[in-house]
This record gives C-alpha cells, structure tokens and sequence, in this order.
C-alpha cells in the first residue's frame, strides 16, 4: 500500500496566508496622495497653475471679505492722501466692534446720497453729535467742544468756509475731507434729503495704510483731535442746516 501523503487541494474556507503577497491590493491601499497628482497631471502648467490658481482664490476671499485696495480720485484728502493713491481697507474694522469714531478716515459707498461711486472722508460726527461751524476762532465745534484739525488740514485751509449747525441722526455719520477747499463732502448736501449725513450701513470699511506708490508706503496714522470731544446726546429733532453748499 503506497502511504506517501498525496496533495490535496487547499481548504478553501481557510483564511489566506499572511505571508502571500501575490494578491492585488484594494482601494484602501491606494494612496490618498496621488490625487493631487492626476489633478494637475490635467492641468496645463501642472502645480504651478494650481498654486496660481490657490493663490487667486485667496486674494479673491480676501478682497471680499477682509480688505481691499481703494485708488484716490482727487484731491479732497489731502495733504494726508494723494491723487493716485492706493489705501489698504480694512472692511471688518467695524464688523466685532464699535462703528465708526470721530477722526476715522472712511470708505463708503455714496449711492444715493453723494453719488453711484466709494468715497473716502474723515468722520466729524456720528450718532447724537451736534457739529457747529465754527467758533470765535474759526474752529469746528463737536459737541460744545472746540477741535484742533491743523494736524492733518490742507495747509491754508480753514476748517470750514460754509457754516452750518447740525445734530447727526443715530446710524448716520457727518463727513469732511481734509482739503476743505476742495471737497464735496456733508457740507454740500445739507439742505438735501439725508441732510448730508453718510448711513453707517453704507461705510466700507476704515483706511488703514497706504500701500502704493512704494515710496509713500505706511500707516495711516489715528488722529486724537477729537478725544476730548464728549459724547453727544441723541436726539429725533436735527437742527436746522444754516449753511448752503460748499463752493
């Protein structure tokens, strides 16, 4: 009788050998990485069309969300800021905080009250202010206190040819430009629907450097001209305008 074992066919229901690596890996063996790769294998350019691509997002989020750049379109902010200008905006300066102050330079959008474009001023006065042009010396007054603006006027100019007396509704904010002589700003619409008084809901966002031309690169500095200004009280009946428009 022949009592060598004879081979049998394995027990299917046995698990595999560890040790067999003959099989073909599955899907979870596949590695997560070579996605990018027979991404931008699609890609004309390759990774670096990609990268651009990334990069043109973030500055789009950016603009949007965050900051932008705004150009200077004339002479009115002056000698602070000059035609052809780039400002960084900082659109959440308002957005986790107080609104606006007094002496912040602004960004709004002037669509049906100034006009269809952004504008930039300085805020003179907002909610429950009264803001008189002007006292014995010639200064504007914020609140029955006297404000010194020589730190950032056009030289020779005054605070104000135009005279005007007014209290700013709450929500709204009075506007000037820094080169009195050659701004329209609150002045010129005071005896228009609005009063002249910029809407909170319309600021952009605040100026906080200028980014370009290189050599006037920097910070715009804050202003305390207007910190001894008290708070003003609010108040449903304004003032009448005395002033007409600014020439």
């Amino acid at each position: 009788m022949d009592t060598e074992a004879q081979p049998t066919e394995r027990d299917r229901s046995l698990p595999p050998d560890p040790e067999d690596s003959s099989g073909t890996p599955g899907t979870e063996g596949r590695s997560r990485s070579a996605l990018v790769p027979r991404f931008t294998d699609r890609l004309p350019g390759g990774r670096i069309t990609l990268t651009l691509l990334l990069c043109l997002l973030f500055l789009l989020a950016v603009n949007l969300f965050v900051a932008r750049p705004f150009e200077i379109p004339s002479g009115s902010m002056e000698k602070g800021l000059r035609v052809g200008d780039r400002v960084l905006v900082n659109k959440l300066a308002y957005t986790f905080g107080d609104g606006p102050a007094r002496g912040d330079v602004i960004v709004f959008d002037g669509s049906g009250y100034f006009g269809d474009a952004d504008y930039i001023k300085r805020v003179v006065g907002v909610g429950g202010d009264h803001v008189v042009c002007c006292d014995g010396e010639g200064r504007i007054r914020v609140n029955g206190r006297s404000v010194d603006e020589s730190g950032f006027l056009f030289p020779g100019d005054s605070p104000s040819t135009v005279r005007f007396d007014v209290v700013v509704p709450e929500g709204r904010l009075f506007v000037l430009g820094d080169h009195r002589g050659s701004s329209s700003d609150s002045r010129d619409r005071l005896g228009s629907p609005g009063g002249g008084m910029v809407p909170v809901g319309k600021v952009v966002g605040r100026a906080e450097a200028v980014v370009w031309p290189f050599g006037r690169a920097g910070r715009l500095e804050p202003t305390d001209a207007y910190a001894k200004v008290p708070a003003g009280e609010a108040s449903a009946h304004a003032a009448a305008p005395t002033g007409g428009g600014h020439g």
